[in-house]
């Protein structure tokens, strides 16, 4: 079972930077495009982590990994950042899928699209979810599709012109035992609740404005 987020901070470059720490009461199969943590595997842990929209660390992973550390999570997890105060993340479940979003939409964008400008604001969209199934390989990665699918749908509800941010992060966290789930598709079983939850989380996350954190700050 991966417990609610805690909200937490760590001392940073002077300030007390947020973040949200979910923790697994045993290792959950995983899959996720994070910067730490990606890929499909064992997790025990998961960090969303507000950092500055000027944040230009080239060793993304390395960071997540030391702010685990102190924080004193064992083994693999999985580690996010967002430009976005992490204290907004949005919570919604559907029978029995857990979904959390932390929604930084200040410039969407098309999947396809020509290149962006140099220095252009991108936001952030973390999602994290956990299904109270065991799902396969193939499941897990149809669920990162899902999750895609009905956040491009709520981000078009909500009248922007995009399917997401180039920055967006998707981790889907399952039991490792039990019967195999073997689809994750937006009619199945368990990818059915898991679109829905997304869909209004996103939906929720992205109706108000959302201001950088660091923009917080200057406030």
């Amino acid at each position: 079972m991966l417990s609610d987020p805690l909200l937490t901070t760590r001392h940073e470059s002077g300030r007390d930077v947020p973040l949200l720490v979910w923790r697994a009461d045993r290792p959950l199969r995983a899959v996720s495009s994070a910067p730490l943590g990606g890929g499909i595997g064992e997790r025990r842990w998961v960090v969303n982590a507000t950092v500055p929209m000027s944040y230009d660390r080239d060793d993304p992973a390395d960071h997540l990994a030391g702010l685990a550390a102190q924080l004193g999570l064992d083994g693999p997890g999985v580690g996010l950042l967002t430009g976005v105060d992490v204290a907004e993340v949005v919570a919604r479940t559907d029978t029995g899928v857990r979904a959390w979003a932390t929604v930084g939409l200040g410039t969407p964008v098309w999947a396809a699209a020509p290149a962006m400008a140099p220095g252009q604001r991108v936001g952030t969209v973390n999602i994290v979810l956990y299904v109270p199934a065991r799902l396969g390989d193939a499941a897990l990665v149809n669920a990162v599709a899902t999750a895609t699918e009905a956040k491009a749908q709520a981000i078009g509800e909500l009248g922007m012109p995009g399917t997401g941010t180039p920055t967006d992060a998707v981790t889907v966290l399952c039991p490792a035992d039990g019967p195999v789930a073997e689809y994750g598709g937006p009619r199945s079983v368990w990818g059915a609740p898991l679109a829905r939850a997304v869909h209004a989380a996103v939906l929720a996350g992205g109706a108000g404005p959302v201001v950088p954190w660091s923009d917080r700050l200057a406030g």
